[in-house]
């Protein structure tokens, strides 16, 4: 039977995996991953209070994906593929609502205990097409859609089935954990399948994003993020390799004060080979840009009442020159005004933030398309919503303020 490896170990195994593959695939990714190394290095050894928010172990090693899926069906069986590695889904990100709009919504699957997080901190955006919003798909388009995805299937029922009984035991032996993570791992390698390229085409009309996720019989790692410390210096160190950048970094500015919940960049979407079908069967080789370098670095959680300056904030002509209105200098004003999650209220242990912004991950989304559509105009029926998704998935989705708040109370 081999020895027995913990949920935690499966997770890292699963990381790691992630991590080797999507390097293969996109070369570019090894430079990101050996710059944030440096600028971590050099900026523990430049500020004595840098690892308030994480050992540099911890920060170096940590990494979150994004997968995109296409409906409900498939979202399941992420939720029970990622429980076997002790990743479930908090909080509920509507996309459609961002100020660039993108016709999908997510969740994130992470672990959510703070020994887990310690150990292994990988988490893994997770969004879903969108089909039911007619504001994107016309009623036409998304029955056709709809017909797609059905007949797809992404997932090794044997796998599905595997995860299922290793999140039930907590573990597995070492001879199936390997099994096991290779082939989750293998579940998310880009495809060199040829692609229906007048099918793509169509869904490119409506969204980069729908047809990426869509128009194509696979699914696949969109982005594997590391995290900084300093992220506007891994912006400059990047550009300086001659790599790419977005232009904004997306989230909350640069202050002199505590950074709060999440910054992120990336470098662009870079052409990637792949092959196409036309309408008479011919397959010809050609290039997609559909999947980018992001990176982030993380900040001090904030309550409902910090999220609502933060909105405030950032909701000026100049979110850098307003900040000081609705944020305070210090961690001690920060925590004495309720504003942001400390352990026991105490002021040197901030509780990092381990979620995600729908409006940075649109932004990065948008950013790193060559073109995109709007929403059409009109109501939308779809009913979408965290517990539409909860009971689809036939999983609980975290709240993360409650998790944040148990852990501030330990």
């Amino acid at each position: 039977m081999g020895k027995r490896v913990e949920t935690w170990q499966l997770r890292a195994q699963f990381a790691a995996g992630l991590s080797r593959m999507y390097g293969a695939e996109v070369p570019a990714y090894h430079t990101l991953v050996d710059v944030s190394s440096q600028v971590n290095s050099a900026y523990a050894g430049a500020h004595s209070e840098a690892q308030r928010l994480g050992s540099l172990e911890r920060v170096t090693a940590e990494r979150h994906g994004a997968i995109r899926v296409g409906n409900a069906s498939e979202l399941s069986q992420v939720a029970d593929l990622f429980a076997a590695f002790g990743m479930y889904p908090v909080g509920y990100y509507d996309l459609r609502e961002a100020s660039s709009p993108v016709p999908v919504v997510s969740t994130a699957f992470r672990p959510i205990d703070p020994d887990e997080l310690a150990r292994n901190p990988f988490r893994v955006f997770t969004s879903m097409l969108a089909v039911s919003d007619e504001r994107f798909f016309g009623a036409a388009l998304g029955e056709r859609v709809r017909r797609f995805l059905a007949q797809r299937v992404l997932f090794d029922p044997a796998l599905i089935s595997r995860a299922r009984q290793i999140a039930d035991d907590g573990g597995c032996a070492s001879d199936d954990a390997d099994w096991f993570v290779a082939a989750a791992v293998s579940a998310f390698a880009l495809s060199r399948e040829p692609i229906d390229l007048a099918w793509y085409r169509e869904l490119s009309a409506v969204s980069a994003v729908a047809a990426d996720i869509a128009g194509v019989t696979t699914t696949h790692i969109n982005h594997l993020t590391p995290r900084v410390l300093d992220i506007d210096e891994l912006h400059r160190a990047m550009t300086a390799r001659g790599i790419e950048m977005i232009d904004e970094i997306q989230g909350p500015p640069r202050t002199s004060g505590p950074q709060v919940l999440l910054r992120q960049t990336s470098f662009r979407a870079l052409a990637e080979p792949r092959r196409f079908r036309d309408e008479e069967g011919v397959v010809t080789d050609g290039t997609l840009r559909v999947r980018f370098g992001e990176v982030e670095q993380r900040g001090v959680a904030l309550t409902p009442l910090g999220r609502q300056h933060f909105d405030a904030a950032m909701a000026a002509e100049d979110p850098a020159a307003d900040w000081s209105r609705h944020f305070p200098a210090t961690d001690t004003e920060l925590a004495a005004s309720g504003l942001a999650y400390y352990r026991r209220g105490d002021p040197t242990q901030p509780v990092v933030y381990e979620d995600f912004l729908p409006a940075s991950a649109a932004g990065i989304f948008r950013s790193n398309l060559d073109s995109d559509t709007a929403a059409a105009e009109g109501r939308d029926d779809s009913g979408y919503s965290r517990q539409w998704m909860a009971g689809q998935i036939d999983h609980h989705i975290h709240d993360p303020y409650e998790l944040y708040e148990k852990v501030a109370r330990s």
